[in-house]
């Protein structure tokens, strides 16, 4: 039975499965578990990239901010997700911004021993490779997005991505999903690449045609078939 419970945490990733126990064990000593407060950021850009970091609770906001302070959201991340893994490809300073969005709870390892275990762990190796490529064709997605969807299918997608991803399906109703979503309308605007308005009138008709039902802390898809 695994009791310590950097251990525990660890061991949910679903990539660190493939460790023996006793690298399951020198992960842990090699982490620092770390509370970080709401609205408080993990690193900044031009940080120097020491370490990734894996999630396990609350979610993180990782965006690219402009000389102009202009925001550009790249994702929202949720427990048993692993982030700032860029360093794992040699990046030496941070490029983005990391956030908490609401308190979170960090596992926090040294770049340069995770490097030797997944040296060592050809299964890990590739668990992680397989990672970042998942990661990077879902940026590549959400540019596709971008760039052939309309503001007001962009936002649908987001929302129904986002609820598939962080939410669950109600007991009963196959098509009927809810999510906790602490998200402004601007910061859904950032995502999406839309203005509040868009996004606030675009649910506003989705709510009208009896598609979704949200407030400020949710949203309830009543049929996730009728978003396209």
């Amino acid at each position: 039975m695994i009791e310590n419970a950097n251990i525990w945490y660890l061991d949910n990733f679903s990539m660190m499965n493939v460790l023996k126990p006793h690298e399951l064990m020198d992960l842990e000593k090699m982490t620092v578990m770390a509370d970080v407060a709401k609205n408080q950021a993990v690193y900044f850009p031009q940080d120097e990239a020491r370490t990734i970091y894996f999630l396990k609770k609350g979610k993180v906001k990782i965006s690219k901010v402009s000389d102009t302070g202009k925001e550009m959201i790249l994702s929202i991340l949720g427990p048993r997700e692993i982030f700032g893994e860029l360093v794992l490809a040699g990046d030496n300073l941070r490029e983005d911004l990391a956030i908490a969005t609401e308190d979170v709870v960090i596992c926090k390892v040294n770049q340069e021993r995770f490097k030797e275990l997944m040296a060592k762990n050809p299964d890990l190796n590739f668990a992680i490779t397989k990672f970042i490529g998942l990661r990077i064709k879902k940026i590549q997605t959400r540019l596709e997005n971008l760039i052939f969807k309309t503001s007001e299918q962009r936002i649908t997608w987001f929302i129904k991505d986002f609820t598939t991803e962080f939410g669950r399906q109600i007991a009963g109703f196959p098509n009927q999903w809810h999510v906790d979503m602490k998200l402004t309308h601007k910061e859904i605007g950032k995502l999406t690449a839309t203005s509040r308005q868009m996004v606030t009138t675009v649910l506003s008709n989705l709510e009208t045609k009896g598609i979704i039902k949200y407030d400020r802390n949710r949203i309830y898809i009543l049929d996730i078939n009728q978003i396209n």
